[in-house]
């Protein structure tokens, strides 16, 4: 672990006791960032929303000049652009990402539903059969930094879905560009249709259609608020679909009294750095890890180039002292995390304690930025507590499951009873008679 520089300034951490916190205290500790300004966040988006409706590709190109102050003719990204990019990318990064991808596709796969059919009684047999979302659409956010990452793990799961047709909208650079490292990313994966557009307006473009953008049927990735926000809109008004709420990121970890301080604090600012909503939390029963958490952490801030973005988080963040790990699986099962590290010497004996939350990782020896990039699980998850009903992104977010059922003569004579006593029983005639009818005409 490392010391703490006699000339350091150590930051006031949020440090707080569980149990010393009323009803109230507590709720307002688990506040996430985001929720402060959720109303004003609504309004600004719900503008957006309705420019790119009404006025398509003109709304676009006023809003990627006020945002990302570019002036863009075209918003596609051209097979030029596309070839620039690759000679770009170094060849060290180009092979990492195939390695990701490698990984991601083996996990991903693994885990692919298959269709089937059953007889429920002789004479009926019920199917479900899986058919891919015909056209869908990734954002890939790229405020302050790229994600070639979030590429990776949105593309993969789409090509083995099989989606018809797959879209990819990322924020333009100062330049007027889409970031090398994302387009081939995608070009790797099998997305060629990439778009430069950012924003809630990128969001908007997928669910309404413009000119220059095809209207899609289901929206996923991540972002920031906004973002978050104009998925939720778009998907409440029926535009389009959407994979799940992911917005600003955020981590909690449970850690014992012999957790390695220096490596939770490095998993606290990886987190951190990603943007000044994101939210972190530290829940241990030992005061002491605490304490040398929060010395790490400003030694750690002190050396990490995006440290003004990352104190910003950490000012909505806490280190939290709780009476007993049992009362820190409580409060993580409350709060949903997005990721949770069980940073404990037995994390595979507490799992079955997790009852909500987006990916765990288990262990001094799984830092969650693996599963950021390369371990092959997916990285875009459920945020803002929407863990407790949310999944993260799999083959399955993809596809639609068809059920499928057909009887026979003898078939609904089996079953066909059942089906009259429950439609009387709820005073649907008509169906009571739907199936009446069969029923004589098969006794006949």
């Amino acid at each position: 672990m490392s010391a703490v520089p006699a000339n350091a300034s150590t930051p006031a951490w949020n440090r707080l006791q569980w149990s010393a916190l009323d009803a109230g205290a507590r709720e307002r500790a688990l506040t996430r960032p985001v929720q402060a300004v959720a109303e004003a966040t609504r309004q600004a988006v719900a503008g957006v929303l309705d420019a790119v409706r009404t006025r398509g590709d003109e709304a676009l190109r006023e809003l990627t000049a006020r945002f990302d102050g570019v002036q863009l003719d075209r918003f596609e990204v051209s097979p030029a652009e596309f070839a620039a990019a690759e000679a770009a990318v170094p060849a060290q990064l180009r092979q990492a990402m195939l390695d990701a991808k490698g990984r991601i596709e083996a996990f991903h796969r693994a885990g692919m539903a298959a269709g089937y059919a059953v007889e429920t009684a002789p004479g009926v047999v019920c199917e479900r059969m899986i058919r891919p979302v015909p056209r869908v659409g990734l954002y890939v956010p790229a405020g302050s930094a790229p994600l070639p990452s979030t590429a990776l793990m949105l593309c993969v799961p789409a090509a083995l879905a099989g989606c018809r047709q797959v879209l990819l909208c990322t924020p333009p650079r100062a330049d007027g560009s889409a970031d090398p490292a994302v387009l081939v990313a995608a070009k790797l994966a099998g997305v060629d249709r990439v778009f430069k557009l950012g924003g809630a307006q990128a969001i908007a473009a997928l669910a309404f259609g413009t000119g220059s953008v095809p209207r899609v049927d289901k929206i996923f990735g991540p972002g920031n608020s906004y973002v978050d926000e104009a998925k939720r809109q778009v998907a409440q008004s029926g535009a389009a679909a959407i994979d799940m709420p992911a917005g600003p990121s955020e981590v909690l970890v449970i850690a014992d009294e012999g957790a390695d301080a220096a490596f939770i604090a490095a998993d606290l600012l990886s987190q951190a750095e990603h943007g000044p909503d994101s939210q972190v939390l530290l829940l241990s029963d030992s005061a002491g890890l605490i304490d040398r958490v929060e010395a790490e952490l400003a030694v750690q801030l002190a050396a990490l180039p995006r440290a003004a973005i990352a104190e910003k988080a950490l000012a909505a963040s806490r280190l939290v002292l709780v009476d007993s790990l049992d009362e820190a699986f409580a409060i993580s099962n409350a709060y949903a995390p997005e990721h949770l590290i069980l940073a404990l010497r037995q994390p595979r004996d507490w799992l079955d304690r997790v009852e909500a939350a987006g990916s765990v990782f288990l262990g001094d020896w799984t830092p969650e930025a693996l599963g950021d990039y390369c371990s092959g699980t997916n990285h875009v998850l459920p945020t803002n507590g929407a863990a407790r009903a949310w999944s993260g992104v799999s083959v399955a977010s993809f596809q639609n499951f068809v059920s499928v059922q057909a009887a026979s003569r003898g078939g609904i004579l089996a079953i066909g009873d059942c089906a009259v006593t429950l439609a009387r029983a709820e005073q649907l005639d008509a169906h009571a008679n739907a199936v009446a009818l069969r029923l004589r005409g098969a006794a006949a």
